[in-house]
């Protein structure tokens, strides 16, 4: 029977084998491995890395090998690196995302984007003690179709989505696992496209630059759109209500006919949004907080803004023929040249002063 001390656990030159006598218990043998080799030895192993625990499991012409404690790291691949090793950069995976099964591999979602939330998953085997169903497929809860383009941006670095897959949707994603580069890619595909008739319901859009996109009819009601960039852009007719509008840039854009019910536009920090140049008429506004808000030269024909706050706007310049402004707060907001024929000022908090209004 021969024996070899592994190399890795005792950090010493391959030794030379030495064939003993194995008997009496497994105490014995390794009493007897200690003594032959020099070492204090602990633990014995088959060839193939398998702890021996009974010397009943030891065979004829078994070659065995016996450290200090360590674990088993076979001789044979001394110098070779820890992930050729372990496996654990290129061993396979089955990801059960959403009910749907992807196949690939450790090193794709590790080594493209090292810092995100996939690679930190399973960078390390059950470091995130990721739950398993019952095919030992790794359980991730989000939408699969969002999650393909992504997974084949890791294997390649191209971004390809098919047709009918929602950019904003994979966007979501991709900000979800972190995946910062693909973030970068997505935002510029997405500027001009035509997201007409869309659920953008709920989404986190904040940042987004959709400046010069077609976003007609689409269904924003309760959006994260805080500082995102809608300048030219086409909202006519969509739904926006409980939006998150802080610090948004909608500049010369059309929301003509749109629903803002409840919209805050209004930022803690200071930084106000800026609607400058807009058309928004027809819109209904009531019950928005938009403190600040600059809607210089807008054209609010028609609008609704009953019960909105207005507290410092501007709005210098602004066509609010036939607006409903009842209820408003409009202190300190500046009205200098705009257009209030046929307006309602009833029920205000604060009554104008002649300074604010010139027309």
């Amino acid at each position: 029977m021969t024996e070899s001390v592994q190399t890795q656990c005792l950090q010493l030159p391959l030794s030379l084998p030495q064939v003993v006598a194995v008997y009496g218990t497994l105490s014995d043998l390794l009493s007897v491995a200690s003594n032959k080799l020099g070492i204090k030895a602990t633990s014995v192993y088959n060839g193939k890395g398998g702890l021996i625990d009974d010397i009943a499991l030891i065979r004829d012409d078994d070659v065995l090998f016996v450290c200090e404690g360590e674990p088993f790291i076979d001789p044979q691949t001394d110098g070779r690196p820890h992930e050729e090793l372990t496996g654990s950069h290129t061993d396979w995976l089955t990801l059960n995302v959403g009910g749907r099964y992807f196949t690939t591999t450790r090193s794709t979602l590790v080594n493209k984007e090292p810092d995100s939330m996939l690679a930190h998953m399973f960078k390390d085997k059950d470091a995130w003690g990721n739950k398993q169903d019952h095919r030992g497929a790794f359980l991730i809860d989000r939408s699969p179709e969002y999650f393909e383009p992504i997974l084949n941006y890791l294997r390649h670095g191209q971004l390809i989505v098919n047709d009918g897959i929602n950019l904003l949707g994979v966007l979501e994603e991709a900000r979800f696992f972190g995946i910062d580069s693909l973030i970068e890619h997505l935002e510029v595909a997405i500027k001009g496209l035509n997201f007409s008739g869309a659920d953008l319901s709920r989404l986190d859009l904040r940042y987004i630059n959709f400046k010069m996109a077609n976003l007609s009819r689409c269904n924003l009601a309760h959006a994260n759109l805080c500082c995102a960039n809608l300048e030219r852009a086409d909202l006519s007719g969509s739904v926006l209500d409980c939006a998150n509008l802080q610090g948004v840039k909608m500049l010369c854009s059309n929301a003509e006919g749109a629903s803002l019910k409840g919209c805050n536009f209004e930022d803690p920090s200071g930084l106000k949004a800026n609607l400058e140049g807009a058309n928004l008429k027809g819109v209904d506004m009531e019950g928005s907080q938009m403190t600040g808000i600059n809607l210089r030269v807008a054209t609010l024909k028609n609008a609704k803004l009953k019960n909105c706050n207005l507290r410092g706007a501007t709005l210098a310049g602004t066509d609010l023929e036939n607006c409903d402004l009842s209820g408003c707060d409009l202190q300190e907001a500046n009205l200098r040249g705009s257009n209030v024929k046929g307006a309602i000022f009833e029920e205000m908090l604060t009554p104008l002063h002649m300074s604010q209004s010139v027309r």
